[in-house]
């Protein structure tokens, strides 16, 4: 009996140890297996670094030009020791080798993963590696396959797209209706209801209630997600060539500094440089000689002398004799009829703008005289798609009390092909824009519309019912009209932080200067568009908030749906840049330095 049980305990003690020992080798091998794929994912997220850094600092091409580059790029000991246990290889096994191909080519097409449903350029591509641990116990090959895109994507195919902090606390029911994106954190703070139909993107994070500096009690609204919301995407930058900060991404709406070649990557993005047309608006000193007098003061002659100053007015375009990019000067006057620019020092043509406690003193661009000024067209040989406006006057505008800044009067119709316009000044809106048929006016319906865009360092809208005049009043005489504007709009803000105060939100990321809701009954704001916030206003930089400015409008908001057809974006629409991850997968193994 005592044989009998010490058998049948040495046969459990050796099933035990067997279980144990065939345990102990699948657990080393799983561990074996799951450090082998870490390794192979390594490698194809350093092809997947670098691609990413030459995109930003180039573009497709690059990416395309260095294929041979990426597949040379396996991990090494010199990078870090642990390399050294580990072999890479190709599909077909080639040692040291990654396999790097272009699936798709560069073209306009429908872009991937969390961006899908929009459209960019983008070009496809396919990263694998096969790994296997060198002198261990399993001889285990595992790969790693991913395919991405590299795409630039129209920055006006979002609804609301910003590269600062963005908040959202709507005061009255807000419906966004196309895609929202933040660069940062977005901070979703409703009093009303608010809700997004369609996805939701931030490389920050997507968080209810105020943000830092908003010391407003918790939101009392809610919201609605039709789409997805994702947090930590990656970013979506301008390929300025530089960071992209607010201060660098702001340069795109300002001149080129002397010396700055136009195809840099910084030159491209330009507007000065994309322009067909080119505004310059500076000073002309006129020296007053016969009113020179000299007064002996303590032992010190001082001369006074008068000075005045005329406004000197420069057409520059691209012409078909130059080459590409070049620039001519189209001098006649007659050319010039569409551009209305106050004397220096007169009433008429300027106005008072409450929020910045200044009078303006605008660059009135009338969009119906430059649509139809035929004669500037055949000056050019080209038709104005993008007008750049630069106003360099420095001694007839006091910015401690005045403010430059452009004007768009007259556009209710624009040119048949569209318009943008941009300047590195703030800009006033005056009127129904891109309204032209009258029974769309106070609808989302943009039939018959052009494609347009207005970029500057913040934008105002002024109703149809504004009076210059009546600028200086009181709130209760600056009484708004219903007024429709269809146009991207690329612009500046105040950020709440810099204030320590909320500073508006996307709500009223366009400004207004009228009471919208006066007694005769609330007045609407219809706008169909896409609205963008790359950096913090320059020149128009008081916060929103301050009482006697204005009375909001009933909003009637949507997203251009023009805008997701290549052919109908605004003349020099900006495009964003990124890497889009598609799929990660596990490919059939080959094993390093294996034939055959």
């Amino acid at each position: 009996m005592t044989l009998l049980f010490g058998g049948l305990a040495m046969v459990a003690l050796t099933g035990a140890m067997e279980w144990s020992s065939t345990n102990s080798r699948l657990t080393a091998r799983h561990n074996q297996y799951q450090e082998t794929l870490l390794a192979a994912e390594a490698a194809t997220e350093k092809v997947l670094s670098r691609m990413i850094i030459d995109f930003k600092r180039g573009d497709e091409a690059r990416v395309y030009n260095n294929l041979e580059l990426y597949r040379s790029m396996a991990p090494n000991p010199s990078e870090n020791a642990v390399w050294a246990q580990y072999l890479f290889g190709d599909v077909n096994g080639t040692p040291n080798r990654l396999t790097v191909e272009n699936t798709q080519a560069w073209g306009f097409t429908p872009l991937q993963s969390q961006y899908q449903g929009l459209y960019g350029l983008a070009a496809s591509y396919r990263v694998l590696c096969n790994a296997r641990k060198v002198d261990a116990l399993n001889d285990i090959t595992v790969a790693v396959e991913q395919n991405v895109q590299v795409a630039t994507i129209p920055v006006f195919q979002f609804a609301i797209f910003y590269g600062l902090t963005m908040e959202i606390s709507c005061g009255q029911p807000f419906n966004v209706t196309g895609r929202v994106h933040s660069n940062r954190d977005l901070y979703v703070c409703p009093d009303s209801s608010l809700t997004f139909w369609t996805d939701v993107t931030a490389v920050g994070n997507i968080k209810w209630g105020r943000a830092p500096g908003d010391s407003r009690g918790a939101p009392s609204g809610s919201v609605t997600y039709k789409g997805q919301h994702d947090s930590g995407v990656a970013s979506l930058n301008l390929p300025i060539g530089t960071n992209n900060s607010p201060e660098a991404v702001r340069a795109i709406l300002e001149a080129p500094p002397p010396g700055e070649d136009p195809n840099s990557l910084m030159g491209k993005q330009r507007f000065y440089n994309k322009a067909d047309l080119i505004l310059t608006v500076s000073d002309t000193v006129i020296t007053n000689i016969s009113s020179i007098t000299s007064n002996r003061v303590g032992g010190v002659w001082v001369v006074t002398t008068n000075y005045s100053y005329t406004t000197n007015i420069i057409l520059s375009g691209k012409t078909g004799a130059l080459s590409p990019g070049g620039m001519a000067t189209v001098s006649d006057p007659l050319l010039r009829t569409f551009v209305n620019v106050a004397p220096h020092g007169a009433a008429t043509n300027s106005f008072y703008d409450s929020r910045e406690g200044k009078r303006v003193i605008p660059i009135d661009i009338d969009v119906g005289k430059l649509r139809t000024n035929t004669a500037l067209t055949a000056a050019l040989g080209r038709d104005v798609t993008i007008l750049y406006v630069e106003d360099k006057r420095i001694r007839s505008v006091n910015p401690s009390s005045q403010l430059g800044a452009v004007r768009m009067v007259n556009g209710k119709t624009l040119p048949t092909r569209g318009l943008t316009v941009a300047t590195d000044k703030p800009m006033y809106v005056w009127g129904h824009y891109n309204a032209p048929n009258p029974s769309n006016v106070g609808s989302t319906n943009t039939i018959g519309t052009a494609p347009a865009a207005l970029l500057s360092d913040a934008i105002t809208v002024l109703s149809t019912a504004w009076k210059d005049d009546k600028s200086t009043s009181n709130l209760s005489s600056r009484n708004a009209d219903h007024t429709t504007v269809n146009a991207a709009f690329l612009s500046g803000i105040v950020e709440t932080l810099t204030y320590n105060s909320y500073s508006g939100g996307v709500e009223n990321f366009p400004r207004f200067l009228e009471d919208w809701n006066p007694s005769s009954g609330k007045k609407t704001f219809t706008y169909n568009g896409s609205m963008v916030v790359l950096f913090p206003s320059q020149y128009a930089t008081q916060r929103w908030g301050m009482s006697g400015v204005y009375n909001p409008p009933a909003r009637n908001w949507a997203f251009d749906l023009n805008f997701m057809d290549a052919k109908k974006l605004p003349p020099g629409t900006p495009s964003v840049s990124t890497l889009i991850r598609g799929s990660w997968k596990l490919a059939t193994p080959k094993r390093p330095g294996s034939s055959g």
